[in-house]
């Protein structure tokens, strides 16, 4: 491995911890600022840090790798994800910015919950925090399995001579690098640390799909879309070969931006209610870029193996590849790293909004309800610790598909909370009964669907994504339940 890939890549972790330190000064004093950053994030903080932490590494390995193998038929479920973000922060980001405050001013999603609906208090803390440990285990395993496949596939070979296995030694750095920064800096570290993995990204998606097409080998545009063309004619279409159900699945991935906790506690966190809207703007930019740069790297980097006999063995191992085939050592080295960006920003803050759950809906809940601030801040640290090491234990398969098992958490925490948050912000007849009558059915119904593999297989025709079940039952049971419930008056009017 050259040198000059080590130089960028221990560069690039030795700013992360270097902003987890600064963190750890600035804003770990209280609950508040470990878990929230004291709500104090800018605009183009919380943008690129909800935008990053979303982003994880599918963007640079599932999406890609998806795109590779089916063509632009697969360019949907970015399209959907952007039309579910813009909603997301124009429905969303202000009433949960400004309810937050107003009820009680809760600092973790199922907090909020309990305090809009305090008839089923102790059900929504309790029920919600066992939701969103089990989703983030598998979620942060994800990203795990992405920091395995990098190492596995770009430093083939180099750990073997103490025995180890490059997909565990690149799944134990990912995990212990995550857990520096995010340990001792909380919040505000992962927030900062976010807005520079975002900046690195974004700029990764440039320069790869620039060079893959334009460089020595590429040929342009025409000569790529020649290539794919001679291959398989479908692969530039949108819609050729592309059932209703299968569309449906793709866009439908939009849908589970409402329920996502790691994404909505950074509207939470914004400075100001009045700042939303710049920093939807600054947001939406960010991730346009990126989508279009990942859409361009998996269907162009396809037209780019063909050109030059490359055996791809693993699609979702693209990016690595042309990193290291087409860039000066130090340049793939800024590339692993962005690589790496996409998978520790998003880890991190499953981590944070997982330890923060366990602490402020169980530990102070149950065990210690006289717990101070600085107690709550060192059982969160613990916590990240414990939940990074479950994750690893899953992520442990080398076989795992990244898209895969995102895919499944995505749909989980979508049709859990999506439509609650939904309701409850929007719909003032929502009382607790529904609540936790949405949540519980969402969830069950995700989980049910994967386990009869419905999602790839569906009474015999092709899969439906679990998310549109779940969703929809459970806005049907919010409602339904809601309705069918006395009103308890739960809901208070904002007077601004």
């Amino acid at each position: 491995m050259a040198i000059g890939v080590w130089i960028s890549l221990f560069a690039y972790f030795a700013v992360m911890i270097a902003i987890g330190i600064y963190a750890m000064r600035k804003a770990t004093s209280s609950s508040e600022d470990y878990m929230l950053g004291g709500r104090g994030l800018s605009p183009k903080v919380a943008a690129l840090s909800a935008g990053a932490s979303d982003m994880s590494g599918w963007l640079l390995l599932g999406l890609p790798g998806a795109l590779f193998v089916s063509g632009l038929a697969s360019a949907w479920i970015g399209i959907g994800l952007f039309v579910g973000a813009f909603i997301n922060w124009t429905l969303v980001a202000p009433r949960l910015r400004e309810q937050t405050v107003h009820y009680g001013n809760a600092i973790t999603i199922p907090s909020f919950l309990a305090n809009r609906f305090p008839t089923q208090a102790l059900s929504l803390r309790t029920v919600s925090a066992i939701v969103i440990v089990i989703f983030f285990a598998v979620y942060t395993a994800s990203g795990l399995v992405a920091g395995g496949k990098l190492f596995e596939s770009a430093f083939s070979g180099i750990f073997n001579f103490a025995g180890l296995s490059d997909y565990g030694v690149g799944i134990v750095i990912t995990l212990g690098v995550v857990l520096a920064y995010t340990v001792v800096g909380g919040f505000l570290a992962v927030s900062m640390t976010d807005f520079v993995q975002g900046c690195i990204m974004m700029f990764a998606l440039i320069i790869m799909p620039a060079v893959v097409l334009f460089g020595e080998g590429g040929g342009g545009f025409a000569q790529a879309s020649e290539t794919l063309n001679s291959v398989d004619p479908t692969l530039l279409s949108w819609t050729e070969g592309l059932t209703l159900i299968g569309w449906l699945s793709a866009v439908t991935w939009g849908l589970g931006y409402f329920g996502q906790p790691h994404i909505i506690v950074r509207f939470m966190a914004i400075r100001t209610l009045k700042e939303v809207p710049i920093a939807r703007n600054i947001g939406m930019g960010w991730m346009a870029v990126s989508l279009i740069g990942a859409i361009s790297l998996g269907v162009f980097g396809r037209a780019y193996a063909i050109r030059n006999g490359m055996d791809v063995e693993d699609p979702e191992t693209i990016f690595i590849i042309l990193a290291d085939l087409l860039f000066h050592p130090l340049i793939t080295g800024f590339l692993y790293a962005a690589l790496l960006a996409a998978v520790m920003s998003t880890i991190s803050s499953q981590l944070l909004v997982s330890s923060s759950s366990l602490t402020e809906d169980f530990y102070r809940l149950f065990l210690r309800k006289e717990a101070t601030d600085k107690e709550c801040v060192n059982v969160g640290r613990v916590c990240v610790v414990l939940v990074g090491l479950v994750a690893a234990v899953i992520a442990s398969d080398p076989d795992s598909q990244v898209l895969a098992l995102v895919s499944n958490a995505w749909a989980g925490f979508g049709a859990a909370f999506g439509p609650l948050i939904i309701l409850s912000l929007m719909w003032s007849r929502t009382n607790g009964a529904g609540a936790i009558a949405g949540m519980v059915v969402g969830a069950a119904t995700v989980m049910i669907w994967i386990s009869l593999d419905w999602n790839s297989e569906f009474l015999g025709g092709p899969g439906v994504y679990e998310i549109i079940p779940g969703f929809i039952l459970a806005m049907i049971a919010i409602i339904g339940v809601s309705l069918a419930t006395n009103d308890a008056g739960e809901y208070q009017h904002i007077t601004r």
